[in-house]
């Protein structure tokens, strides 16, 4: 049974999430979208993470190359009918790394700076995250890690829960950045992990389009600490009624692009907003 805590003050200024880094940017989920992100002035980067054959987190959205953004280990393109036919969780890293996923720029986002890119492990984005943020003088970024799990992918395009947890948080652990990241996950199981075995990560629970929001976080076993809905399913009485019953929840809708979406969620009071354009947001706080 879920049991709200206190009520929390509402941020006076909503965080700033960088989707995928800055997707409509850079090319996403890559370093280079991670450093122009970091540069921007985002508080929280967001990313996507899989499993290697050989049990290395690697950043990335689908478990499989993306034929709109990726080309093969050779250098060839890859048709969408045989996009997931390069099943990431059967190929080593050495072989992923070889992958390019920058040079093709995503059709939906024009603005997009293309250039080359790989798919880098999650430690190597700490790592050279942590080296930015010196150089810059900033204070450090946080994380959204989100862990891209399935019922139906179990130990077909990613591990089983358990281990796929254990694996993630190995990284966070070692990398010393397990108190300012947030886990992900639209599967319930592996925030149920997380209450469990590690409660003092923050978690995020993401839903995609279901309403009431009620009735599917009370199908938790605990309160997340953040909820993350559809930005489009965001509705005035749709976040009085999530403030009434849930005071203590962190709402951070995804994706807001559009500049006048994002006007309305500051109107409503969120708590951050994930976006592909983080200069448009901060755009609009900074005015």
């Amino acid at each position: 049974m879920l049991s709200p805590s206190n009520s929390l003050p509402a941020p006076l200024r909503p965080e700033v999430h960088g989707h995928r880094g800055c997707r409509g940017l850079r090319p996403e989920n890559t370093l280079p979208a991670f450093l122009h992100a970091l540069t921007l002035g985002v508080d929280v980067i967001e990313l996507d993470v899989v499993i290697s054959a050989d049990k290395q987190v690697v950043v990335s959205h689908e478990p499989w190359l993306n034929p709109l953004i990726c080309l093969g280990p050779a250098g060839e393109s890859i048709s969408l009918a045989d996009g997931r036919n390069y099943n990431l969780y059967q190929v080593p890293y050495a072989t992923i790394r070889r992958c390019d996923c920058g040079q093709l720029r995503h059709p939906s986002f024009p603005e997009q700076a293309s250039q080359p890119a790989y798919k880098p492990l999650l430690s190597e984005v700490f790592s050279i995250l942590r080296s930015a943020t010196a150089s810059l003088g900033r204070p450090p970024v946080s994380y959204s890690v989100e862990i891209k799990c399935t019922p139906a992918g179990d130990n077909v395009f990613h591990p089983a829960p358990a281990e796929f947890f254990d694996l993630v948080v190995a990284e966070l652990t070692a990398a010393e950045v397990s108190e300012r990241t947030t886990l992900l996950c639209f599967d319930a199981r592996i925030l149920e992990l997380a209450h469990r075995l590690r409660p003092d990560l923050a978690t995020c629970f993401l839903l995609e389009d279901q309403l009431p929001w009620a009735s599917s976080l009370h199908q938790l076993e605990f309160l997340p600490s953040t909820f993350g809905p559809d930005a489009t399913t965001i509705t005035p009485a749709a976040v009085d009624a999530l403030r009434s019953e849930f005071p203590s929840l962190r709402l951070v809708p995804w994706t807001v692009n559009n500049p006048t979406d994002m006007q309305r969620l500051l109107a409503l009071g969120v708590d951050g907003m994930t976006t592909d354009y983080p200069d448009r947001l901060l755009s609009l706080l900074s005015a």
